[in-house]
This record gives structure tokens, C-alpha cells and sequence, in this order.
């Protein structure tokens, strides 16, 4: 049997914590990992359910915990949120029910959009999440035009859009950016840099030293983070929303996370990952860089951790066998949303 890949330790003290996060600390570490470990269920589950031909796609996103938690407990609920592939848990984390979205993976009935909408596409109006496109980039300038209107109104909400490394090469990236920072919007680009574009590794489709440092050429600051620590991400995306819902203008954050699936269920990285990809992905778990700083710092009993681990598979399951037991959208449905008074047939 081969040795296990150790952990990559946060590097904080627990006073260092409490200075980040607040008096409130150790209930937002809790938090967070009780998403966290509903996320790892979630993600679980429903790559199996595809792999048996229950559900038609899912984009896992294992490894993007970290920023997906903490962005949904980091924004207010005036926010937006323009996602990328792998942001169905910040709609959780704002206040999006477990089971309404599942009943969108399985298009049936119960599902907001009516099975109309691809699978592993939401849009959650409840909690101002807009539904993702498959298009790579359309959500950046999607956001900067609401991030528009919301500084017309005078909202205190700030636009967020998600994207990948790949999307920092599409054209869409240099309309949006422009944009934002001509007109100083209320909005923050979020890079989720899981190092790869499918199968383009991020060295390959750019010679940019990193990725945020391209938003300066738009005259908006950019950072980097290590998008597998949750303290450090909490604090980054904190930070950056406050900034920009203060007037300061568009921020640009690159989180730098490991891709520890495939791409999405239609993928097959070992096609062309290097065969120490997932090794050296593991080393860099958020889900367990956290868990063992909890326990190490005695946050995290091993019967509470189980406790945590079993609660989230058993929402998950009962989510599912919900969703199963709901007949599909019925064909009388097929106007609603379409037409504002539907005309009877002749």
C-alpha cells in the first residue's frame, strides 16, 4: 500500500484565526466545514447517479470548497452572483434548498426551470444567482452590466462573476474588465484557477506570470490566493467586497485551487494529465487542509467531525430520493413562462 499523501497544513494560529474572521471564528470554521462536507456528499453522489445514467451531466466541484463556502458566506444578499461551472454551492450557502436544487439535476416536476435548462445549470432567483452558461465567458460581461445597474439604482449590491484560467483568454474577460474599470462598477472578478481549461494546462494559454495581474492593464486591482485555504480566501473576498461596495471600484481575485476530478462527467484526464496530478491535487484538499487544522486545534471531535460527515450524506440521500420519486414536468407546462396569457389551440 502507498504512503498517504500528507496534508498541506493551514499555517495559523488560533489567535491569527480570531483576528481574520472575528469574535465569531470558531462558528464560522463550523460552518463552513458543514458545507463543506455537504458539498464532498453532493459532488459524490451525483457523479455516481450520472455514471449510472440517473442524472444526464454534472460538473463536480471538488476542490473549490474553499472559495464556494466562503463566498456564500462572505456576500450580503443584495449581492449577484454570475457563476462558472463549479459554483452551485455558493446558491446553497445563500440560503438556495438542497432539495430544489437537486430537483433541477434531475429535471423533473419539482425543477424551477421545468427540465428546460441543462442540468448542473441553476438559477436560483431567490438568492440572486443567475444561471451559468456553457459559453466560456458570457457570465463576466453579464456581470458588469447588472454591476451597472445596480450602481443607477443605488443598490448596495455588488456583482461577483466566476470563471476559470481558461476564460481569462476569451474575449469576454477583455470586454467585461474594460468595461468595469473605465466606469469604476461595483463588481468582482472571481478566477477560479484549477489549472487546467479541460485539457489545456493554464502555462499553455497564457505567458501572464499570473492570472490577476492582467487586471491592471484595466486599471483594477488584482490578487492572488491560495484558493485551498478557506481563512485566506474568507479574508480575501471580504476584503475586495467591502472595497467595491464602498465605491472603490472593481477588484479582481485569482484563486489558485487543484481540479481533483474530471472535468466534467463527459471528461477523461488521464488522457492528459501527468499520472501525479491527483497526488499532488490531494496534498492540497481544502476540505481536509481544514479538517486537520479543526482538529489539531480542538475545534473538530472525531464523534462530532463523524456526526457532521453522516448528516451531510443523509441530506443528500433524502434530497434524492425526492427528487426520484417526482414524475417529470408535465406536458401542460411547456408555455408557462413563455407567454403572458397562453392562447388556447385554434
Amino acid at each position: 500500500m502507498s504512503a498517504p499523501v500528507p496534508v498541506v497544513a493551514l499555517p495559523y494560529t488560533p489567535e491569527q484565526v480570531e483576528a481574520t474572521l472575528g469574535p465569531n471564528w470558531q462558528e464560522t470554521l463550523l460552518e463552513a466545514y458543514r458545507w463543506m462536507a455537504l458539498a464532498r456528499a453532493l459532488d459524490a453522489r451525483m457523479q455516481g447517479l450520472q455514471r449510472q445514467g440517473r442524472v444526464g451531466f454534472y460538473g463536480a466541484a471538488t476542490g473549490n470548497e474553499a472559495v464556494n463556502v466562503a463566498t456564500g458566506l462572505a456576500t450580503a444578499q443584495a449581492d449577484w452572483v454570475f457563476p462558472g461551472l463549479r459554483e452551485q454551492l455558493v446558491a446553497l450557502v445563500r440560503g438556495h434548498p438542497l432539495e430544489t436544487y437537486v430537483h433541477h439535476l434531475f429535471a423533473d416536476g419539482r425543477d424551477p426551470a421545468r427540465g428546460r435548462n441543462m442540468p448542473c445549470h441553476p438559477s436560483a432567483r431567490d438568492v440572486h444567482y443567475v444561471s451559468m452558461s456553457s459559453v466560456i465567458g458570457t457570465q463576466i460581461s453579464q456581470a458588469v452590466g447588472v454591476a451597472f445597474g445596480l450602481r443607477a439604482k443605488g443598490d448596495s449590491g455588488v456583482a461577483l462573476a466566476f470563471f476559470g484560467d481558461g476564460a481569462t483568454s476569451a474575449n469576454d474577460f477583455h470586454a467585461g474588465l474594460n468595461f468595469a474599470g473605465v466606469l469604476q462598477l461595483p463588481v468582482l472578478f472571481c478566477c477560479a484557477n484549477n489549472q487546467w481549461a479541460i485539457s489545456e494546462p493554464v502555462e499553455r494559454q497564457t505567458a501572464s506570470e499570473t492570472l490577476a495581474v492582467k487586471a491592471a492593464e484595466y486599471g483594477i486591482p488584482g490578487r492572488r490566493v491560495d484558493g485551498t485555504d478557506f481563512v485566506a480566501v474568507y479574508h480575501e473576498l471580504s476584503a475586495a467586497l467591502a472595497e467595491a461596495r464602498q465605491g472603490a471600484g472593481p477588484r479582481m481575485l485569482e484563486f489558485v485551487v487543484y481540479r481533483m476530478t474530471p472535468h466534467s462527467s463527459s471528461d477523461d484526464p488521464s488522457r492528459y494529465q501527468p499520472a501525479d496530478w491527483s497526488s499532488r491535487a490531494r496534498a492540497h484538499d481544502p476540505v481536509d487542509r481544514l479538517e486537520e487544522w479543526m482538529v489539531r486545534s480542538g475545534l473538530l471531535p472525531e464523534e462530532h467531525r463523524q456526526r457532521i460527515r453522516e448528516t451531510a450524506e443523509s441530506e443528500v440521500r433524502a434530497a434524492v430520493t425526492a427528487a426520484e420519486e417526482t414524475p417529470p414536468p408535465s406536458p401542460e407546462t411547456l408555455t408557462e413562462d413563455v407567454y403572458a396569457s397562453p392562447r388556447s389551440p385554434g
